[in-house]
């Protein structure tokens, strides 16, 4: 456009109509552009795990408790046990006589326990696999105290 002034014939009628709005609204001659407003951050909703997310999860979480698990049992395997139990059983050595059993030796040796449990202690102070025993075996027996 040039320097002279438009007369009112070089107007088209919607530019009329948008100085009158404008005008009428109080704004001035020249639209402002509406300025650009920032989205405010929406709160981000509720995870929800798919089937395979939630597997992935407890299978996680049971690996850990069975670690955990498994340190804490080997920990406690290692530790030195309290010197109370660790006194060594009075035993005595004695020869198997014909007729003899683990059962009948377990019952002699300690008539007040159970026989079940002094049998499994002479099983194990003489390393046995079985329970036959041979006439003149040496075995290594708990005394009760």
């Amino acid at each position: 456009m040039s320097a002279r002034s438009l007369s009112a014939d070089t107007i088209s009628p919607s530019t009329r109509a948008l100085e009158r709005h404008l005008s009428v609204a109080g704004a001035t001659a020249r639209p402002q552009r509406p300025r650009s407003v920032r989205p405010a951050i929406p709160a981000s909703p509720p995870s929800h795990l798919t089937r395979r997310g939630r597997v992935a999860l407890v299978a996680l979480i049971v690996a850990v408790l069975f670690g955990a698990f498994s340190l804490g049992r080997s920990a406690a395997e290692a530790a030195p046990e309290p010197q109370a139990s660790q006194a060594a059983p009075t035993v005595q050595l004695t020869t198997v006589q014909p007729g003899e059993s683990l059962w009948t030796l377990a019952k002699r040796i300690a008539p007040d326990n159970d026989t079940r449990d002094v049998v499994a202690q002479i099983r194990r102070l003489n390393d046995l696999t079985t329970s036959q025993l041979q006439v003149g075996q040496q075995l290594v027996l708990p005394v009760a105290a």
